[in-house]
This record gives C-alpha cells, structure tokens and sequence, in this order.
C-alpha cells in the first residue's frame, strides 16, 4: 500500500470519483468557507511574497499545508528531524491561544472559555483535522475545560484522555503515523522534559530548549525507527535552531499572512519576518540533512549523547547529595 493509500484509509476514503460535469451546487456551511477562505488567503500572500518552494513551507508551519513541498524538502526535514514542524500540533494551538490571549483575557471566565473552544475547533476546522491537530485540539479543549472548571489536571493525564477519547471515537487513528509522532512527543515532553531540565546542568536558556528536545526525540524514537527506519543525530542541534524561529513564524503567520492578502501593496513589507524565519528553518533542514551521518554512525552518536547526559545528570545529581554540598 502506497503512502497516499494509507492516509486517504484512515481519513476514511474509500473512494475516488472522477467529475465530468457539475449540475446544482450550493455553498458549503459559512465555517468550511470561512477556514476555505483562510487558508486561500495565506497561500496567496506566502506565494506572492516569499515565492518558490519556501512557500509552500509557510503553508506547512502555519496550518499544516505541506500538499505543495517537493520531495528533496520533505526528505531534508525528515532526515535532519524537523518534519515535525510541518504538522500542526500542540505548538500551534499555543501559540494560536497565546496571539488571542489579550483579548481573551478581557472576557468573563464562562464566555472565555466558550471563545477558546470555539477558536480551537475554527483551527482544527483551517487545518482539516489533521491527527496531530487532532490529539492537540482535543487536549487544549480539555485542559481548558478542566481550568475553567476550577480542577486543572496533570498533562499526563490529559493526554492519556485525550488518546482514549479519540480512540474510541476514530478507531483508524490508531494507524495514522502523524498521531503516533504527535502523542509520543507530547508524552516525551511532559514526562521527560522537566526531569531533565531539572538535573542537567548549565544556563537555563540551554538547559530547558534541550531537555524540551531531548525528551520529543525519545518520545519519537520507536514510530521514527519503524516507519522511517531513522533516529536524525542531527536532529539535536537542527532543533534548537530551527524550533524557535518556527515558532515565531506560527506565533505570527496567521494574522501577518490575512494582513498582506488584504493589502497587496504592502504584503512583501507585512510578510518580510515570516519570509526570513521561513527560510532560515529550511535552511536549517537542508544543512542538517547533508550533515547527517551514515545509520552506523548516527547510532553511535546517539550512544555518546545518552552517555554524556547520564554522566552530566550524576554529577549533577551527585553534587546535590547533602554530604557532597560544598562549604
């Protein structure tokens, strides 16, 4: 089964029909032509603007529109262990919530929350439901409710419900890669991440970017080894310099893309950030990918970094024993 195969199953296609002619129609429901809209509206201004195949990797930062990157990009982001940032996840969401925050901030709690699921559910709705998207909205819609509520929950324990629920309301989840990816990072770095940060030593504007990615990695590294037949050494330095900028192009991608759709003569001006961020993370990528060493190599650097964090995380762990603090 090809990969196009695969994923039109388990988004439950079952069928390709050929159109020849076109009889009655009528317009869709005004939220799958308002998310139609949005999303024709950021690909003219990224087309317009920044051009060529970076492009198409606007579209993929923002709201998951990867149809239009060619195969080297999609290899290059693969290989140096980037793809990720191309499927809408939970960094979207956060950032979607964190541009809305100010005004959000001025409503009563109820009607808060109420707004919050609503713009949840309008960027699932942009992003097409996606899987990732999927394990991410539901997640924040109940981490929502849950605060809302007055009873926050650990993460762990809404992204367990989360699975659960999706589980058993879309069985053919199970199978999609994008959702394994998504949920196994999530896990890694809510489980992973502040344990690390804690014990590895350093600055924290270090120290918590690469606990942050080394637990993503080890939430990864199964479904990465059995689909792709892949574990990136590369992946560790490619991240923690494409990741933030990625994210400022997420942050700032959506409104700064509707802004230059509406005033053509000033979207090269309106969308300049966005079109460096977007080409120092393929940059990022292709640099990374043509650094990557051969599978026996990257497996033993892989080795020398789990050794070096466990040296650094016993002298740290060492250090903090009470008869071993210094006077």
């Amino acid at each position: 089964m090809t990969s196009h195969a695969r994923r039109a199953q388990i988004r439950h296609v079952v069928g390709q029909l050929d159109v020849d002619t076109v009889g009655d129609w009528r317009d869709g429901s005004r939220l799958y032509r308002t998310s139609s809209r949005v999303r024709t509206a950021l690909r003219r201004a990224a087309e317009s603007t920044i051009g060529g195949n970076d492009a198409a990797l606007f579209t993929g930062l923002v709201i998951g529109d990867d149809a239009r990157e060619p195969e080297s990009m999609v290899t290059a982001f693969r290989t140096s262990g980037l793809s990720h940032l191309t499927a809408v996840s939970g960094e979207n969401v956060a950032f979607l919530l964190a541009a809305a925050s100010p005004a959000l901030r001025r409503m009563r709690p109820w009607w808060r929350w109420a707004t919050t699921l609503g713009l949840i559910g309008w960027f699932m709705t942009v992003t097409r439901f996606e899987p990732s998207v999927l394990r991410a909205g539901v997640m924040a819609m109940l981490a929502s409710s849950a605060f809302a509520l007055g009873r926050p929950q650990p993460v762990v324990r809404l992204l367990a419900w989360t699975v659960a629920i999706l589980a058993l309301l879309d069985p053919m989840l199970v199978w999609s890669v994008g959702f394994w990816l998504s949920t196994g990072a999530t896990a890694g770095v809510c489980v992973l991440a502040p344990r690390l940060a804690d014990l590895l030593p350093g600055p924290a504007w270090l120290r918590i970017p690469l606990s942050v990615t080394l637990g993503a990695q080890a939430g990864v590294a199964l479904p990465s080894w059995l689909v792709f037949h892949q574990l990136p050494l590369v992946s560790l330095p490619a991240n923690l310099l494409a990741v933030p900028v990625a994210g400022f192009v997420m942050l700032v991608g959506i409104p700064a893309g509707l802004v230059a759709a509406a005033l053509p003569p000033g979207a090269a001006v309106v969308m300049a950030p966005c079109t460096l961020g977007t080409r120092w993370v393929a940059t990022v990528a292709f640099v990374a990918a043509r650094l990557e060493p051969p599978l026996v190599w990257a497996a033993a650097g892989w080795v020398v970094v789990l050794f070096v964090v466990a040296v650094l995380i016993a002298r740290r762990h060492w250090r903090r024993q009470p008869g071993n603090m210094p006077i």
